[in-house]
Formats: C-alpha cells, sequence, structure tokens
C-alpha cells in the first residue's frame, strides 16, 4: 500500500496521481510535489517519482487575467517547437479539465539549468559570463524570430494582423478586471500607445514575457541556454514586442514585480540596453526605429500584470514572499512607459 501524497496549495495530489498513472506511461511510483517558488504568475511545481522529474505550472490563484494564463497554449507552442533551433523542454501532456488538480494544468520534462533571477547571484559572476548570458539571450530570441510558424505547425496561432491595436485593447481590458485603485497613468499611457501605433514589419512567433529569468542557462555553460520556459503568453504577432520587453526587463523599476534583486544592474559586465538591442538588430535584420514603442507597450503590460498580483496578494490569494512590494511598482512602470513616448502627444 503507497502512502498518501501530502497536500500541496494549489494541487489535489491525489488525483494527480491518477491522472499521471494513466497519461504518463514512464511514471512509476508515489509522486513527490515540490512548489517552485520565485515567479510572480504561473504556479510552478517540481515533480519527481523518484526516478523521472517533470515540471507542471498551473494558473495563480484567485482573480486571473484571463489571456495571461492559457495552460494549453504553452504546452502547443513548446511541443511545436521541439525539434527547431530553439531550446525547450519537452512537452509531457496539457490538461484542460479544471476538475482534475482544481484548474488546467499542462507537464513538461524537468531541464537542469540555472536561472538568474537574483541580483545577488548574479554579482558574484564574472563579466564575461554576464555579457555572455546577455548576448545569448539576444541570439536565441532572434532564433525564435526566425522560426517559420507554418512549418512547425503554428499558422494558425494568432492573429498577426492588427496585433498591436488587440495587444493594448486587451490589456486595458485586463486592467479593468483586476484594478484596486483609480491611476491616471494607466490611462494616459493607453491613449498614447493607442494612437501612436507603429506600422509592424513581418510576423513571428512570439514569446510574450522574454527576459532572463524565463531561460534556463546550461550547467556551466553561460554561452548556451538549455531551455526558454513560461510560454503561456505566446502567439503570433509583432517580434519587436518581445524585445521590447527584454528591454523593459533592463530596467530596475520592475525589480520588485519580479521580487528579487535587479539582475542586469547588479554585474558591469551585462551590456546595456541599448547595446542588446543593436545586437538583435544586426543579427536579424530587423529596423527597431519604433523601438521605444515596444518598450512602452512592455512597461504597460508589465503594469496590469502586477496590479492583478497585487489584487491576488489584497485577497490573501498569493503563494510565497515579496507579494507585498509589487503594487508600489505599478504607477513608477506607467510613468517610465509614458516616459518614452512622444511628449507632444496629450494626456
Amino acid at each position: 500500500m503507497t502512502a498518501p501524497e501530502p497536500d500541496v496549495i494549489g494541487i489535489d495530489a491525489p488525483a494527480l496521481r491518477q491522472y499521471f498513472e494513466h497519461h504518463v506511461p514512464e511514471c512509476a511510483g508515489p509522486l513527490s510535489i515540490t512548489p517552485l517558488h520565485g515567479g510572480r504568475s504561473n504556479l510552478t511545481y517540481v515533480i519527481t517519482d523518484g526516478t523521472h522529474r517533470w515540471v507542471l505550472r498551473r494558473p495563480p490563484l484567485g482573480v486571473l487575467t484571463p489571456t495571461a494564463h492559457d495552460m494549453d497554449r504553452e504546452y502547443r507552442v513548446v511541443a511545436a517547437l521541439g525539434g527547431t533551433g530553439v531550446p525547450v523542454a519537452r512537452a509531457v501532456l496539457s490538461c484542460t479539465d479544471p476538475e482534475i488538480i482544481g484548474a488546467p494544468f499542462c507537464v513538461v520534462d524537468f531541464v537542469d539549468g540555472m536561472v538568474l533571477r537574483d541580483g545577488d547571484q548574479a554579482a558574484e559572476l564574472p563579466p564575461a559570463d554576464a555579457r555572455q548570458a546577455a548576448e545569448t539571450l539576444v541570439d536565441t530570441l532572434v532564433t525564435l524570430h526566425s522560426v517559420d510558424p507554418d512549418g512547425v505547425g503554428l499558422g494558425g496561432f494568432g492573429r498577426p494582423d492588427g496585433y498591436l491595436a488587440r495587444q493594448t485593447r486587451r490589456w486595458r481590458g485586463q486592467w479593468d478586471k483586476v484594478a484596486t485603485r483609480t491611476l491616471p497613468e494607466l490611462d494616459a499611457l493607453h491613449g498614447r500607445l493607442t494612437r501612436a501605433l507603429p506600422v509592424s514589419g513581418a510576423p513571428s512567433i512570439v514569446h510574450g514575457d522574454y527576459r532572463l529569468d524565463n531561460t534556463l542557462l546550461a550547467p556551466g555553460d553561460f554561452g548556451r541556454i538549455a531551455a526558454v520556459v513560461d510560454w503561456e503568453m505566446a502567439t503570433l504577432g509583432d517580434p519587436l514586442t518581445d524585445l521590447g520587453m527584454l528591454l523593459m526587463y533592463w530596467d530596475p523599476v520592475c525589480a520588485p514585480v519580479i521580487g528579487t534583486r535587479h539582475v542586469p544592474t547588479a554585474n558591469p559586465g551585462f551590456p546595456s540596453g541599448r547595446e542588446l538591442a543593436e545586437r538583435y538588430a544586426e543579427k536579424s535584420g530587423r529596423d527597431i526605429d519604433a523601438l521605444p514603442y515596444y518598450q512602452a507597450l512592455g512597461y504597460f503590460k508589465l503594469a496590469v500584470i502586477a496590479e492583478g498580483i497585487h489584487a491576488r496578494y489584497l485577497a490573501g490569494q498569493t503563494v510565497g514572499a515579496g507579494f507585498d512590494r509589487v503594487g508600489s511598482a505599478v504607477p513608477a512602470l506607467l510613468r517610465s512607459g509614458l516616459d518614452l513616448l512622444p511628449s507632444t502627444l496629450p494626456l
């Protein structure tokens, strides 16, 4: 008789064990489930039967911004990118039935690697390693944006036409679902983003939340990414939105949302945001003249995400520490976005 799995917040352990027995052929034994802390959005767990290891992701507890927590979407893109030049974990399964463990979830193989999430950790690196990690981050993004969506079965994964306009509407609508307060800067930035829409270039697969701590660096090799993770916001759209998000995360104003000391400012070896942008332009051949718009959109999106996290914290629905500081970042993120767009645009 096997011992029952202990309760884990966000997981019905006995139900998950039964599901694994029927859907994961290599599963052979009682499951051990360990939450992975560090993220501020979806809940992530390491699962092992003593021989194999997997990673399970499910939406956070409480009020959600709907399009930001689509587990099946994450599974589809990871499965499609397996075998391309984009490093991803092996896709194992997607469960869209919320009755199994209490929410939809997806499972991938565990990938060994290091996440550069904490500035204290990054400060200990040789500067050359820090630069190498940043450069491979950009190069991997270029590789992702060069993948032919039709060639990997993702031709219908999104609607590239009108992508930027839909992004501004969607994130404004998600603010309305999670807002805990009225912020004039939110309406001001949304207005400027709506009026200053650039003309998008050729569409590509877009990660949606591309940043250093959404990658696993290969053990002992900062010049190689073992896996890009957290694909739940992936779609087909304007690739410069990924670059804009990456550069937004290069700004320490985002640190309270990430929940740790800011990594890019912790080590002098990390290149500047401008250097990252120039490397992307050189490697991809894309025009980045309109990049400030995409950075401003990145600030807008993270502000909405942070407000959703703040709402869950106020409702007592967060797991882990550091959530009490996330709300303070929202106004600062919105002001940073406003600073990037032409001041001649009226508020």
